[in-house]
């Protein structure tokens, strides 16, 4: 249950979902005409089905909110039972939108509907039973989408050996200080602040990575990370994501200028 899901946050992909999943509602409920579906006009079709569709598209979008609040919650991570909490208010919300668009738009004066129970075992679940899968290979797909693109974008710290090296985001990289022979690079994993020691130059990572900024002979900044300028005793350090602080040398002091405050404006 505590596993991470494939997962896309992007609303534009989301409404995507939603969307094809009205378009799939109207095709399914006009080709195959289910049970009452069978007993309207050609113009009724045309009115009422959309409307389903629409109403499924509704009942979808109505949990993003809560589904941004969930993602940001959990640090931008998403578990499988994230993922089994949105389809059960998605069903608990789409059984009793389902059911008052039957009693209010479809049959709204008619004096005997569907009983509940009919109507749930014979016409709302088997709905569901074609509309759940669509939601499935949509949100799986856009997740592994996802994940294969931040992969791919990933970038890899070798060290000398053959089996030593870091992979990881260039976001999650805060900076690298170099220990002897070693660099010590500091980053985050998930919401923790790692460090991992490799055997390397900081020179060699420093032509291998244009991003970083050399702020001393002994570091390498990112500075996607910055947060703040510090003085002290007459000496400039900067500050970092993680309350990380950094010298910057008289040597490198213009040039971290000028990209810190390119990097920020």
């Amino acid at each position: 249950m505590n596993h991470k899901y494939p997962f896309d946050s992007s609303l534009k992909n989301h409404l995507i979902i939603a969307f094809g999943l009205a378009i799939w509602i109207f095709l399914f409920l006009y080709f195959t005409e289910p049970l009452d579906v069978n007993e309207f006009s050609d113009a009724d079709k045309l009115i009422i089905l959309p409307l389903y569709g629409l109403l499924g598209a509704f009942c979808y979008s109505i949990f993003l909110p809560i589904q941004h609040f969930l993602y940001q919650k959990n640090s931008k991570n998403w578990y499988f039972k994230t993922e089994l909490l949105f389809f059960f208010i998605f069903v608990f919300i789409g059984i009793i939108a389902a059911r008052l668009f039957y009693l209010f738009i479809v049959v709204p004066n008619e004096p005997n509907p569907y009983p509940l129970d009919y109507h749930l075992t014979a016409v709302i679940l088997p709905a569901f039973a074609t509309i759940l899968p669509i939601i499935i290979l949509g949100r799986f797909a856009f997740g592994k989408y996802r994940d294969k693109n931040i992969e791919d974008q990933k970038i890899e710290i070798k060290g000398e050996g053959n089996y030593e090296g870091l992979r990881l985001s260039m976001n999650d990289l805060i900076c690298i200080q170099s220990s002897d022979n070693y660099i010590e690079v500091f980053y985050i994993s998930g919401t923790e602040l790692k460090k991992t020691l490799i055997r390397n130059k900081l020179t060699v990572i420093a032509d291998e990575f244009s991003e970083l900024l050399r702020t001393h002979r002994s570091y390498l900044i990112n500075p996607y990370h910055f947060q703040q300028w510090k003085t002290e005793k007459g000496k400039l350090f900067i500050l970092l994501f993680r309350h990380i602080e950094v010298p910057v040398s008289r040597t490198y002091q213009n040039e971290v200028k000028t990209r810190i405050n390119s990097t920020t404006e």
